[in-house]
């Protein structure tokens, strides 16, 4: 118990450390910033998923006492809770009557982790702002502000962006604004619409780096000899047939009003995330043991590089079908179809 308890709390600083940087605001900074998750997840894949959680509540407690309590509460809810989850939810496992182990499947893990980064960016969001009129107007301001940088780049490239001159004292009120020209009406509805699908965009990144995060510690700890489990074949990964109707039921919860409404948006997001991650690991799967895999393989990426949107799109819709329709190859005993 001492040896987990030692280790949980010296990961937890790290990872504290690792966070509190971002206030420096540098892009190393940053870098830094995105490996915060790693100490939480070595610790409770190499150790016990009791060393994680020792792990991020130490790290929240750092923060809420050096810092300031919001940091630490908002280090807890995003990262480090979601960090411990994931780590106890890879090494599950039951005995089975030959003695062997069946550990818990990757499918359903990877529909966690897309489900664990909603739920990360509904409790962000309600600790950054309670009010969801607020949420709503920061999130429309930050759009906005998004739309007209880049409208102004697109007209003046390479010029700075203006700012705002400060008033001058005894200055009389600027005169009401005329009607809006269609090209501001249009960049606003942008931007109202842009906000709206926010939340989806931002846990359909969280879906990826949390899914990163999880295969690099497991690497570290495995390439330690401490991984608990055998090494998963990932290419195999199929989530269940019912995370489609989860997918469904967040699409529609997605038009409910509130904070209910950014969950469904946030869930459908992550999950599409996952859906697409499952469609690259049914390409791998599907052309194992086929002439010109590695042509095939550099060619799907080379389109994944250059059209971005639309093959995620693709893989999105294959991963979707995979799930519906299981149609996977059979394996022998070694994995080969």
């Amino acid at each position: 118990m001492t040896q987990f308890l030692g280790i949980g709390i010296g990961a937890g600083l790290v990872s504290a450390l690792l966070f509190g940087v971002l206030l420096k605001a540098t892009a190393l900074a940053i870098l830094l910033y995105l490996l915060a998750p790693l100490p939480i997840l070595i610790v409770g894949l190499g150790w016990s998923h009791r060393a994680a959680l020792v792990a991020a509540i130490t790290g929240a407690l750092a923060l809420a006492v050096v810092v300031q309590p919001f940091l630490g509460l908002g280090f807890f809810a995003y990262l480090a809770l979601p960090a411990w989850w994931l780590a106890y939810l890879a090494l599950l496992g039951r005995a089975n009557a030959d003695g062997t182990m069946e550990w818990y499947p990757t499918g359903r893990l990877l529909a966690w982790t897309a489900g664990t980064a909603g739920l990360a960016f509904v409790a962000i969001a309600v600790i950054a702002a309670p009010n969801y009129e607020t949420f709503q107007s920061q999130l429309r301001g930050m759009t906005r502000t998004l739309i007209q940088v880049r409208a102004d780049r697109a007209a003046n490239p390479g010029a700075p962006v203006p700012k705002p001159a400060a008033p001058e004292a005894g200055a009389e009120a600027p005169a009401e604004p005329g009607p809006q020209d269609p090209a501001e009406t249009t960049r606003t509805e942008v931007a109202n619409a842009l906000a709206a699908i926010a939340p989806g965009l931002a846990t359909h990144g969280l879906t990826v780096l949390l899914t990163f995060y999880l295969w690099a510690a497991a690497r570290i700890v495995r390439i330690s000899g401490r991984l608990l489990r055998p090494w998963p074949d990932l290419a195999a990964t199929m989530m269940p047939r019912r995370v489609l109707g989860v997918l469904a039921g967040a699409m529609l919860v997605g038009l409910a009003p509130g904070y209910l409404g950014v969950l469904g948006v946030a869930v459908a997001g992550a999950l599409s995330a996952a859906f697409a991650m499952q469609g690259l690991a049914a390409f791998h799967d599907r052309s194992r043991g086929r002439p010109g895999r590695l042509a095939l393989l550099f060619g799907l990426y080379l389109i994944l590089f250059f059209t971005q949107g639309v093959a995620l799109l693709a893989l999105t819709l294959f991963g979707i079908a995979d799930t519906a329709l299981d149609r996977r190859r059979p394996r022998d005993a070694a994995g080969r179809p």
